[in-house]
């Protein structure tokens, strides 16, 4: 096991990197896992970190040693007390960080559930539609190009490890992608040709469901790709729903739907 006595260590720098710059993550495919929460359930689906950073103070814990204990030796860095709170985006004291490589996307479906999410730029609302879309057992989701960086510390943080139970697929043309895609496209929109109610719909069959922007909601050119526009109804004092609600809402009427099936 190595030590790190000093905040300008080339892995430090490396990381402090990771954590604040978009473009270095998409440039080295790496990104850094806050806490040992995230870290935890990395190693549960089977990943594998690059280097996992650890508080000297923290070394003795019991939490600690277990996580070691299933990690190469040479993979593991004690880092002397302060050095990686500076870096890291957490508020409480010093914390594990992981350094791992940025899983494969690999080919965007053809078919088969999926959430797709056009536009949604708040990190926290992304990281909370994966954890809905893992909770209700839908395992992919496709981003467009305009959605905040789905490996970023925020987004990771609040999908609370969602992202190892799920294949995601960023920075898609979702236009070209959703006019090969096989099954039905539901948007949540309004939209009086399209129209249809969540609650009077069969989801039981497989549905690309397709989530907008905070403000501008569903663009219309993806929105053209849609075969119904779903619509939660609501009561009359209320104008709309958070993104991230409404798309817990329409996972978990699919979730129930299917249940009694």
């Amino acid at each position: 096991m190595k030590h790190i006595s000093s905040a300008n260590n080339e892995h430090i720098r490396h990381l402090h990197r990771l954590l604040s710059q978009g473009k270095f993550r998409r440039q080295y495919a790496q990104t850094v896992l806050e806490g040992v929460h995230l870290l935890q359930v990395f190693l549960q689906s089977g990943g594998r970190p690059v280097g996992v950073y650890i508080p000297e103070a923290k070394m003795p814990s019991e939490e600690v040693r277990k996580l070691t204990a299933v990690l190469p030796e040479d993979r593991i860095f004690s880092v002397s007390d302060g050095i990686l709170k500076k870096i890291s985006s957490l508020t409480c004291a010093d914390d594990i960080l992981a350094l791992i490589d940025i899983p494969l996307s690999g080919t965007l479906p053809d078919k088969g559930d999926c959430v797709v999410l056009d536009g949604v730029q708040d990190p926290g609302n992304v990281g909370t539609v994966l954890r809905s879309a893992a909770a209700a057992g839908v395992g992919k989701v496709v981003l467009g190009k305009g959605c905040a960086d789905v490996w970023s510390p925020k987004v990771l943080r609040a999908g609370m490890g969602a992202h190892f139970l799920l294949d995601i697929y960023p920075q898609a043309d979702l236009e070209i992608w959703l006019a090969r895609y096989e099954d039905r496209v539901f948007a949540t929109a309004l939209r009086e040709e399209k129209q249809a109610v969540l609650y009077g719909e069969d989801l039981c069959k497989p549905t690309a469901w397709v989530f907008g922007n905070e403000g501008a909601g569903v663009g219309k050119a993806v929105l053209d790709r849609a075969d119904k526009c779903v619509r939660i109804p609501m009561h009359d004092a209320t104008e709309s729903l958070n993104v991230a609600m409404a798309a817990t809402i329409c996972l978990f009427e699919q979730m129930r739907q299917r249940s009694a099936y």
